[in-house]
């Protein structure tokens, strides 16, 4: 990857290709994890979606981001963007590819309209390239079993973020 990946709208891939990278990055089991509760019965969101091509041609990478909100106490929903998976083939990792996919995804989101992006993942890892934090989301719950320290969210505008709420899918 001496020059970059190569990036291109996630819509001009064949889903059956992205969903054989998904399995070889996360293992078929994948559909039983939480975060596929939290966006269940949506679609991705082709603009902030993408595919890294390597320098054969071979699809090694790929990040979906879906439309969530997270419903507060009193019921009101906040609509949120859930990042990934971000998935890059395993013996294509630690060469750059997810961070391009994850800074590409980040660089398509409107600046007039910033929504805030929620994910599962290392705090460590997204926080010091891309900003993400769990200081905001301790009061947050999911539909489903998850380590609460990794449930991240990236925001310009904290205080707008409720400290309490349940995330799902968006159904607007």
């Amino acid at each position: 990857m001496a020059d970059g990946p190569t990036l291109i709208p996630l819509d001009n891939v064949d889903p059956a290709l992205v969903e054989a990278l998904l399995d070889r990055a996360f293992e078929p089991e994948r559909h039983t994890r939480t975060a596929y509760k939290v966006r269940e019965g949506t679609d991705w969101l082709p603009a902030l979606s993408f595919a890294a091509i390597d320098a054969d041609e071979h699809l090694v990478g790929t990040i979906q981001c879906w439309p969530v909100a997270l419903t507060d106490p009193a019921g009101r929903r906040h609509p949120m963007i859930m990042v990934g998976p971000v998935a890059v083939e395993p013996e294509a990792q630690g060469q750059g590819y997810g961070q391009a996919l994850m800074t590409a995804s980040i660089a398509a989101l409107s600046p007039q309209a910033p929504l805030p992006q929620v994910m599962i993942g290392d705090p460590e890892y997204y926080g010091r390239f891309w900003g993400f934090t769990n200081a905001h989301t301790g009061g947050w719950d999911l539909p489903g079993p998850f380590e609460r320290h990794r449930l991240l969210v990236r925001c310009d505008n904290p205080a707008i973020l409720p400290a309490e709420g349940t995330l799902g899918p968006w159904r607007g």
